[in-house]
């Protein structure tokens, strides 16, 4: 049996990137997946590509800063799959600056969805898990939590608070029988690397104990134990997926 038989996912920030990759793999794996992302062209792209090779998956665009449309799209989820059983909070931005150039605005704009959106899903999502005494909440940190970044005064801060939430969360839900766990991944592969300097990269590769970057695939994966029953005495923690990076 696949790991994720039948079980009800949501993805956040699925359109592309590790969110992408992580619906992938849990359609792999016999889940149902929701997909959330704020870019409906991307979101739709995804989603009918995965509906075109077989999978049973939907897309819906959330602004994941906006309660009322998070709670509405894990309304509409329930309606159409019965149940939610397993959150991913993937979604998140970036903008950075050093703190002398960071204006206001960049700093709440990443506080607003990397911090306050995942508070938003986590809350919306927890009622349908309490009433089946059971849900699997994953949340997307990064190694920048553990030993910052220079220019990223706002990101750090809110994927270390993650980490908290992560904890004060799990403290909450055990009895509930839902987890709650975080993963930090380090220099990964994405899209978003197509806009970074050869160089940089090299820099990234370096610090890195094996000596390349992640994989979206190898991310996922983790995403993937911990949303299924083998990881269900875990909660709580921070796994990281870095390479190494962090030694």
């Amino acid at each position: 049996m696949q790991r994720l038989q039948d079980k009800v996912a949501i993805v956040t920030g699925a359109a592309q990137g590790i969110g992408w990759g992580t619906a992938f793999k849990f359609l792999q794996e016999g889940a149902k997946v929701v997909l959330w992302d704020i870019n409906e062209e991307k979101g739709q792209a995804a989603a009918q590509g995965f509906i075109a090779e077989g999978y049973e998956c939907a897309f819906y665009q959330v602004n994941t800063t906006n309660f009322q449309e998070v709670e509405a799209a894990c309304s509409k989820a329930v309606a159409q799959y019965g149940r939610i059983d397993i959150l991913v909070n993937n979604a998140g931005i970036t903008r950075d600056a050093t703190l002398k150039k960071m204006t206001p605005e960049q700093w709440s704009q990443v506080l607003d969805v990397n911090l306050t959106g995942v508070f938003h899903c986590t809350k919306a999502v927890y009622p349908y898990m309490e009433a089946n005494a059971y849900g699997r909440i994953i949340n997307a940190s990064s190694v920048v939590a553990l030993f910052g970044n220079f220019g990223q005064s706002n990101y750090a801060a809110t994927k270390a608070g993650l980490i908290g939430m992560t904890q004060s969360w799990a403290r909450e839900f055990g009895r509930k029988g839902i987890t709650v766990n975080a993963v930090a991944p380090g220099f990964i592969a994405t899209e978003m690397v197509n806009t970074i300097p050869e160089k940089v990269l090299d820099m990234f590769r370096s610090k890195t104990p094996l000596g390349r970057l992640g994989e979206v695939e190898e991310v996922a994966n983790v995403y993937c134990f911990l949303a299924s029953d083998e990881a269900s005495f875990i909660t709580g923690t921070t796994l990281s997926v870095d390479g190494g990076v962090t030694i």
